[in-house]
């Protein structure tokens, strides 16, 4: 890339701030051209508002809505939240400025993350983790250079792992001081609500508050999708593309072993218990003794009671006290129900890679099967290329075909399918 493209020099050549420009570098390896950068749009309204509503940022919409929603209404500005993606998941505020901004795509439902749509205040400030300012012309796309805007991320106030971003889209007074310091000063007290609520949680479950009743057994292999989807993002174990498991209890995580991560799981999706034999089978190969399982259950059952009591498991037979989600499920759960871009969100990878646990080979191989299948035989274009970023689709001819298959004849994605299709035959 000559270094002066327009792209890298701004307007008549002109010097661009050192964040903007290895921005637009970063837009430039994934996008052709400024023209390209387009937003598509992920969700339609029935998944977006089921996406939403188990989100761990709709906890802190009441804090956006009273901060900066209501203040914005006859201002012109537009108030965007996305999630860690960059995708928004709302989009509250002037009703003028909303109508401009559908024309661009600045809309609920639409990826605003700089992979696909450039430098913007909502992806860069995900890809940096900090706030941003973008201002008109310093946009990657030209559709958005009558526009500035301010975003700043959302950090998990205890892991401090990213949950999203607020954003203030609209004219010069959307990057102007005090707009920065207002949603500054708004995302800390998000955050703090966060905080506060996970601790009112953890005062409840000592006092004893009743939990939800555990849901019907499943069939002995565990994986069977249920009919409801419940949030991932409370009281879960994360075993998708993980080699031991991530266990978030009231905002806390723990890492796991990895025979302590098939326990659980298979203890997770069995909610009316296991008896030692029939866990022995899951998590052992044959013949392994049931002093095993027994001493784990020890070992497991000491590491929850320092952490959290209330999920130590029973016996006789083995089970958790209450519910706890376990992501793969979350994942056979939508596309039980047909919601194919969800599952593909959760989607991390395989079950437990490494682990030998046979239960767990066939929860892995059913939630490998059915995602594919799915996405193959009944999903839009951009979702099938979402999928062919996991690493288990490189290899997978068929996928890529299927994306060929899909794309519009004039679409620019089909150059790079059909290289990647050109370079594995090769």
């Amino acid at each position: 890339m000559s270094p002066m493209h327009p792209v890298l020099t701004g307007p008549g050549h002109a010097p661009v701030r050192e964040l903007v420009r290895e921005s637009w570098q970063r837009s430039l390896d994934t996008l052709a051209s400024p023209e390209a950068a387009a937003p598509p749009l992920v969700w339609e309204n029935r998944e977006l508002a089921e996406f939403r509503r188990n989100h761990p940022l709709a906890a802190i919409m009441p804090v956006i809505q009273q901060l900066l929603v209501q203040p914005s209404h006859d201002t012109g500005l537009l108030v965007a939240v996305g999630d860690e993606h960059g995708r928004l998941l709302w989009v509250e505020g002037d009703a003028s400025a909303r109508r401009h901004g559908e024309a661009i795509n600045f809309a609920t439902g639409a990826d605003w993350s700089e992979t696909t749509v450039g430098t913007s205040a909502p992806g860069t400030a995900l890809v940096l983790g900090r706030s941003v300012q973008i201002m008109g012309e310093e946009h990657f796309s030209p559709a958005v250079h009558s526009w500035s805007c301010t975003a700043v991320p959302v950090h998990d106030p205890d892991s401090g792992s990213l949950l999203g971003v607020v954003d203030i889209t609209g004219d010069a007074r959307a990057v102007g001081t005090n707009t920065l310091s207002l949603v500054q000063a708004t995302v800390a007290a998000a955050e703090a609500q966060l905080r506060i609520q996970r601790l009112e949680r953890l005062a409840s479950a000592g006092r004893g508050t009743p939990r939800p009743a555990r849901t019907a057994s499943r069939s002995a292999a565990g994986t069977a999708g249920s009919s409801g989807v419940k949030p991932l993002y409370r009281d879960s174990l994360q075993v998708l593309g993980r080699e031991q498991g991530l266990l978030h209890l009231a905002g806390e995580a723990i890492t796991l072993s990895e025979r302590h991560t098939e326990i659980l799981t298979m203890l997770a999706l069995h909610p009316n218990g296991l008896s030692a034999e029939e866990l022995t089978a899951m998590v052992y190969p044959d013949g392994t003794s049931l002093t095993s399982i027994r001493a784990e259950m020890v070992r497991l059952r000491r590491l929850l009671h320092r952490h959290t009591p209330s999920l130590v498991p029973e016996s006789r037979p083995y089970r958790l006290p209450r519910s706890l989600v376990v992501d793969a499920d979350q994942v056979l759960s939508y596309l039980d129900r047909g919601a194919h871009r969800l599952a593909l969100n959760i989607y991390r990878g395989e079950v437990l890679p490494r682990s030998q646990a046979p239960a767990i080979g066939t929860l892995r191989t059913r939630v490998g099967l059915l995602l594919r299948e799915a996405i193959l035989n009944d999903a839009s274009p951009e979702v099938v290329l979402a999928y062919l970023q996991l690493p288990e689709a490189a290899d997978d001819a068929e996928a890529w075909h299927c994306a060929l298959r899909l794309l519009p004849p004039r679409s620019p994605r089909r150059a790079a399918v059909v290289a990647h299709l050109e370079a594995r035959e090769a």
